[in-house]
């Protein structure tokens, strides 16, 4: 598909419809793909609720703050994995992170 003819204009506007098509598709294949499960969890005697309702997965639980922007207290850090860019921007200015720490 040759795109150098459109506009930008035009372009953004095919994005946003690209966007529409998927979502509505993504929602048509999660039905089908219900329907599909729900089938099969019959054929074996269970409800896909049988099936699916087992124990609740195991998730991790968030990491206490330990680290936050002085200015933005939506910045936070547990300290834990990657730091974040704004604690690498904090760090290239020379500041410290011992005084981001809030714990």
């Amino acid at each position: 598909m040759d795109l150098s003819n459109y506009t930008t204009e035009k372009l953004n506007q095919l994005k946003k419809d690209i966007d529409v098509e998927i979502q509505s598709r993504r929602k048509e294949d999660a039905k089908k793909a219900q329907q599909e499960m729900k089938q099969v969890a019959e054929r074996y005697g269970f409800t896909l609720n049988d099936l699916v309702s087992g124990q609740p997965a195991k998730t991790r639980a968030k990491g206490k703050v330990r680290f936050q922007h002085p200015s933005d207290a939506g910045k936070t850090w547990s300290g834990r994995g990657r730091k974040p860019v704004w604690i690498k921007e904090w760090e290239a200015e020379g500041r410290s992170l011992d005084e981001l720490r809030v714990d």
